[in-house]
């Protein structure tokens, strides 16, 4: 009997630690997807800021 109860318990302690392994690993994927796609908006941004200046640079006399 109590050869049961201890399995039971390690089952459950096992299929408890899976389950908060899986949502740490579904947590780290979100923030690795929202900090992807702030480094884009940032790129975005400061290429778009790259561009506006080129275009107000007056061009040389030659």
């Amino acid at each position: 009997m109590a050869d049961n109860y201890l399995e039971k318990k390690m089952e459950a302690l096992q299929a408890r630690k899976a389950k908060e392994q899986r949502s740490r690993q579904i947590a780290w994927k979100k923030r690795m997807d929202a900090y992807r796609k702030k480094l884009e908006s940032q790129k975005a941004s400061e290429e778009a800021s790259a561009d506006s200046d080129d275009a107000k640079v007056p061009e040389a006399i030659v």
